[in-house]
């Protein structure tokens, strides 16, 4: 009976969604970006995260005992030029193109995610490939401020509708990733005791992150609540890339071991942890579907595969631990 009450819930969140952007007239067009500091370089117009076009959502939770699924997408686009000549460090949400590139990733990550919960991904104007490939803090961490703000604003949005007696599970690839650990910043005390764990695939948990966040719990095994996953892997750990994979804290999500135990994955494949570096070593695994690019993924560390290669281990785990955190209804609880 709650279940449907939910569902009606649901609906009429979104026929009030639908109805306040018919009314504000929230497509996107004809409306100005705000103005940039530099007036060469364009911003693009803000998300309005009220307008379901901003979304991905899916509701896959028949029997009412799943999660709510918030998943950050990583990076899609390069810099590119308005039509009148100004440069953009931004994807642009109502552009249909940069949103169906977006949404390639959004699906198939649903395609494991979804089943047995109710998934939402938002669009957002996350910083182009060339931020990133100056490998400097200082620029990334300046062109993320306006993506990382964006994620927050949707994470409010679906933390206000959403039904906060069930557990929520953030997750998020690569700059999805950094996203995260900025989720878990942002969150209330009350907010964070909704959260049955965070994943952070393909990016950096810091000793300065876990010191200015007590959100931030590493996981210590398979059914810990609360906690916080994070993994990178690479063919040698020589090849550890300071930018992402410089983490704090890391676990092996094949046997969801913090030690050196090694895991058997897909028969062929061994996934070592390094207790030292904090990375996965992959061995047995080519990884040649993963192209190199542009000098900084892909060259012997093996940033492309995060999401994918362990997918149906994180299938299994985000349901295991929905239920532990229902079982704990809500109470952190450390693996035995």
């Amino acid at each position: 009976m709650r279940c449907m009450k939910q569902r009606k819930l649901l609906g009429l969140f979104a026929a009030i969604i639908i109805g306040i952007c018919a009314m504000t007239s929230c497509t996107g067009k004809g409306m100005n970006p705000p103005a940039s500091a530099d007036t060469t370089v364009y911003i693009p117009q803000a998300p309005d995260y009220a307008d379901t076009t901003m979304w991905i959502t899916m509701d896959m939770d028949t029997e009412c005992t799943g999660a709510d699924i918030f998943y950050v997408v990583s990076t899609w686009e390069k810099d590119w030029t308005t039509d009148d000549g100004h440069l953009c460090h931004y994807a642009d949400v109502w552009n249909p193109g940069h949103r169906q590139r977006m949404a390639t990733e959004i699906n198939r990550i649903a395609s494991y995610m979804a089943p047995g919960n109710r998934f939402y991904a938002p669009y957002y104007r996350h910083t182009t490939i060339d931020a990133w490939v100056t490998q400097n803090e200082d620029t990334i961490q300046q062109r993320t401020r306006l993506a990382m703000a964006d994620v927050c604003d949707a994470f409010d949005r679906f933390q206000a509708q959403r039904d906060t007696l069930r557990p929520f599970i953030i997750a998020g690839f690569s700059q999805g990733g950094m996203a995260v650990v900025e989720l878990l910043k942002h969150m209330s005390d009350a907010t964070y005791s909704q959260m049955a764990a965070a994943y952070v695939l393909g990016y950096k948990v810091t000793d300065d992150d876990m010191a200015q966040c007590s959100h931030i719990l590493p996981a210590k095994g398979e059914k810990d609540t609360g906690v916080t996953i994070c993994y990178n892997t690479v063919k040698d750990v020589k090849y550890v890339k300071p930018l992402i994979a410089s983490s704090s804290i890391c676990i092996n999500p094949v046997n969801w071991y913090t030690d050196a135990t090694p895991a058997r994955l897909h028969d062929t494949i061994t996934i070592t942890l390094s207790p030292k570096h904090h990375v996965l070593v992959a061995t047995g695994y080519s990884a040649s579907e993963y192209k190199p690019y542009r000098g900084i993924i892909n060259v012997g560390d093996i940033h492309s595969c995060e999401p994918w290669l362990y997918s149906e281990c994180l299938q299994k785990n985000i349901n295991v631990r929905a239920r532990e955190w229902r079982k704990g209804v809500g109470r952190y609880r450390l693996s035995d």
